[in-house]
């Protein structure tokens, strides 16, 4: 790898891990700063796509990782729209990558950011993505593809960035038909994970930031991985141990690491426990185990498929909307798992995702072969 795209990479992941721990200070949900799904699952909810009063909030950082990576990528000459490879398949791997995500209860990057506070149940998920990645890695070893992307018409390329910044009008004007949990008349619904922000316009340039490094850098963890099994090659993992490493050191030095599954003591010497986490350890497994499968497949982490999105591509865009549309199932349907644990409709849902894709990964390669 050139130096270049080293530091690229290594500044990306520092700011990232920075910025979880400086959101997460500044009103975002504890041992969480930053989640792709759940932002994306609290936006659909803000727009009624699901009634969980709890988590119901439009995201800014969704907002600022669309624009910051369309803004760069217009800037660098590098918005050329195209997609057009297996839109409804694509589009159902979103949804359950979504519904991996939250039975386990975090993206990739959450994953990461929950382990440099300690929370050793991201840990056991990191297994599992780790393990869904290799399957996935299979089945593109054997052939698996969904396609080539074509050059698509400017037009398209610019509806995810039209998109957001609807988003961000709806957020500032904030119309009836918008539902925000902190405005909920239940005080207890109203303190839940959407009523946790930070300050609108520190997200979002915070988030803007991120979304353009991100582009820059081509920064995913799905792709780290795949890359060490298939070629051998790390370097996309430089990011996200720049994650870890950077908010490690900051959660110890504001007095966030707690190691433990359930409760840990802080710096202070308080007893406290990881939010927002279950110790479900089979299901913390192969939710993420679904989300690696999927992420591979699809060609992205949640995070790497925003940011694509934001730079015109459809195929990525499509994705995006079968994650929100899969954070609005899991929640209208049961799925979503809950510091309690995962409930049994999650459990089914995980088995029957992880059946499906293994079913996809399968039927490509033979499809494949017939072509041959």
């Amino acid at each position: 790898m050139k130096n270049k795209g080293l530091i690229a990479l290594l500044l990306t992941g520092g700011f990232i891990g920075l910025a979880g721990i400086l959101l997460m200070k500044n009103g975002n949900p504890a041992n969480m700063g930053i989640c792709v799904a759940c932002f994306l699952r609290d936006t659909a909810g803000a727009l009624k796509l699901h009634t969980a009063a709890v988590v119901q909030y439009i995201r800014p950082e969704i907002i600022g990782f669309i624009l910051g990576a369309f803004i760069l990528s217009f800037a660098r000459g590098e918005f050329k729209p195209s997609g057009g490879s297996s839109p409804v398949v694509r589009f159902f791997i979103g949804m359950f990558v979504m519904i991996g995500a939250l039975v386990f209860l975090g993206c990739p990057l959450r994953m990461v950011l929950r382990l440099a506070a300690g929370d050793l149940n991201a840990l056991v998920g990191l297994f599992g993505f780790t393990a869904g990645i290799g399957a996935g890695s299979f089945f593109l070893s054997k052939g698996f593809s969904l396609g080539g992307a074509v050059k698509q018409p400017k037009i398209s390329g610019f509806v995810m960035p039209a998109v957001a910044v609807a988003l961000l009008v709806l957020l500032l004007m904030k119309p009836d038909f918008i539902a925000f949990t902190e405005n909920n008349a239940d005080s207890a619904l109203a303190a839940g994970p959407g009523g946790k922000h930070a300050p609108v316009f520190m997200a979002l340039a915070v988030a803007l930031v991120i979304g353009g490094m991100a582009q820059y850098s081509r920064m995913c963890m799905a792709g780290g991985i795949r890359d060490a099994f298939l070629i051998r090659n790390f370097n996309l993992l430089y990011g996200y141990i720049a994650v870890f490493v950077v908010a490690l050191i900051a959660n110890m030095a504001t007095g966030g690491f707690v190691l433990g599954f359930t409760k840990g003591v802080a710096a202070d010497g308080a007893v406290v426990a990881h939010p927002i986490a279950h110790t479900d350890h089979l299901w913390n497994f192969l939710g993420m185990t679904l989300v690696g499968l999927g992420s591979a497949l699809a060609g992205g982490c949640p995070l790497r498929q925003v940011i694509l999105s934001g730079e015109g591509n459809t195929d990525a865009a499509i994705t995006v909307l079968g994650l929100i549309v899969g954070g609005a199932f899991a929640h209208n349907f049961g799925l979503a798992a809950s510091g309690k644990g995962v409930p049994v409709n999650g459990q089914i849902a995980v088995i029957i995702g992880l059946v499906i894709l293994v079913i996809l990964g399968f039927a490509s390669r033979r499809q494949l072969k017939g072509a041959k």
